[in-house]
């Protein structure tokens, strides 16, 4: 299951309940990143941890932060849900983004490697 074009993959591998991101994510509007949306939920439905592997995602623009912004605040609404965020620590905007979604959600793991 997942989602493909020139510019970016998302997808899903659920034997370990990650879902991948590569590429250059730069949507128009929080609506056009509903399809992606509906995939993280979907993933969270059904898997009680869920990983988001964004190592490979080299750009998303601010309307894919406040997706996954609002991704994060469903998932804290959710008593038994577990999600483990996986950045690079080489890529500037996730050095940056993604410790704002930790405020969101305390709980949330998150992890740099290189």
């Amino acid at each position: 299951m997942g989602i493909a074009t020139d510019d970016y993959r998302v997808w899903l591998e659920p034997t370990t309940s990650t879902v991948f991101f590569e590429g250059f994510l730069r949507l128009d509007g929080v609506e056009a990143y509903q399809p992606i949306m509906d995939l993280l939920l979907k993933t969270v439905e059904t898997h009680t941890t869920c990983t988001l592997n964004l190592k490979a995602l080299e750009f998303l623009n601010s309307s894919g932060i406040s997706m996954l912004s609002m991704f994060v605040v469903k998932v804290r609404q959710q008593d038994n849900a577990q999600l483990i965020l996986q950045g690079s620590d080489t890529i500037l905007w996730q050095t940056k983004s993604l410790r704002n979604l930790q405020r969101l959600m305390p709980s949330l793991v998150l992890t740099f490697t290189s």
